[in-house]
């Protein structure tokens, strides 16, 4: 109907396109009348409201995207090189359904180990996704199709679309101990009972490094100990490593040998096949061009440095601000790693934040520290210390 009505007004059957577009009209509104508005995102509604309010104060602390001291978006000189190189010197043909093959290995390279036995023994299914979403929820769909009976474990707290993910692909979702609030650090007893506690053969979610939302990640001899219990439990492991230097989207599966990684991929090929056929290019020409170039993978991890440690600085910088105003207990800013300081503040501390201090947040006190910069982290710990404090 939508199509003959466009049709008409290209000019063709012109006589009876009046009569009939009302009709239409009329027939759509009855079959989405009862469509009800869908819930805000409770991180992409933070910044909606945050770009709805006129004040010269505001503060946009939610959103998980890096900013420079000016509080403006980057764009790496990596990324500008790789683009010079690729422009006019690329055709731009649709990549296969697996993606880039560049962009894969490269990506491989990068999680695995340049010498990964591993590689070298084609153990590995990967396919180049959308984002870290896309693959999140390509595994997801693969998962429900191919263990159709198993169902997955996912931190809590973790970053809320997690959740949607899972549910979305139907895969049953059950929680696991990860935070501890009291300490503001890794709950690892009641984590391993959980670990141990789960069926044999279990799904477990688990975030790289750099946790979100917590910030807090397990040290070098938990992962051990976490490890090991995975193998007594014959448990899977999926890792969401989206901090990991802001990664590429791309979804790899470890296999028992290169046969059983034939097929997996193939059968991720085919799930992507109805849901996007294939991914997009510019992107993985950049991220291929980058990893794959010495020059400039050297200059990539020193502005990833560079983040990081604009990032850490912010971090010391808030925590001693709060200190000088006498606010108590804020050692786990500087404990914690990552993007995102999980502050503890409650729902309603964060609502004051925004209605008196037009500071903006998610309501579980998640602080996204790329937004704070040297110019407003004081008026930023200002703002904590007055609705943290006793009254």
């Amino acid at each position: 109907m939508v199509s003959c009505a466009a049709a008409a007004a290209t000019g063709r059957h012109r006589r009876w396109a009046p009569a009939f577009a009302p009709a239409a009209a009329r027939a759509m509104a009855s079959w989405f009348g009862h469509v009800e508005p869908a819930a805000k995102d409770p991180i992409l509604g933070v910044t909606e409201a945050f770009l709805a309010d006129t004040s010269p104060d505001k503060m946009n602390v939610g959103v998980g995207a890096y900013r420079d001291d000016d509080g403006k978006p980057v764009v790496l000189d990596c990324v500008r090189q790789a683009e010079q190189r690729i422009a006019g010197s690329m055709n731009m043909e649709y990549l296969p359904m697996g993606g880039s093959v560049k962009m894969i290995d490269e990506s491989l390279k990068l999680a695995y180990g340049e010498g990964s036995e591993l590689i070298k023994d084609k153990r590995i299914a990967a396919v180049q996704a959308l984002s870290g979403t896309g693959g999140c929820r390509l595994f997801a769909d693969f998962q429900k199709r191919f263990l159709p009976d198993s169902q997955i474990y996912i931190p809590t707290p973790t970053w809320a679309n997690h959740h949607n993910i899972w549910r979305d692909a139907h895969v049953p979702i059950k929680t696991f101990t990860y935070y501890h609030p009291e300490s503001r650090g890794l709950d690892f007893s009641g984590l391993m009972d959980d670990i141990k506690n789960a069926p044999d053969g279990s799904f477990f979610l688990l975030h790289a490094c750099a946790h979100n939302p917590t910030g807090v990640d397990p040290s070098e001899e938990q992962w051990r100990e976490i490890s090991h219990q995975f193998k007594v439990k014959k448990h899977f492991p999926f890792f969401d490593m989206a901090y990991q230097g802001f990664a590429s989207g791309c979804l790899s599966i470890l296999c028992d040998d290169e046969t059983q990684a034939v097929a997996v991929k193939s059968q991720l090929q085919q799930l992507a096949r109805p849901m996007y056929s294939n991914p997009p290019l510019h992107g993985a020409l950049i991220v291929s061009t980058i990893l794959s170039d010495p020059e400039l993978k050297s200059l990539w991890l020193k502005e990833v440095k560079g983040m990081a440690d604009r990032i850490i600085g912010m971090r010391t910088a808030l925590k001693e601000n709060l200190e000088k105003l006498g606010s108590p207990s804020w050692e786990h800013i500087t404990n914690q790693i990552g993007m995102f300081c999980y502050s503890g503040m409650k729902p309603e501390q964060v609502d004051r934040l925004t209605n008196e201090f037009h500071i903006y947040m998610t309501r579980n006190g998640r602080i996204s520290m790329a937004g704070v910069t040297t110019g407003n982290v004081a008026y930023l710990a200002n703002a904590i210390h007055e609705v943290t404090k006793p009254n």
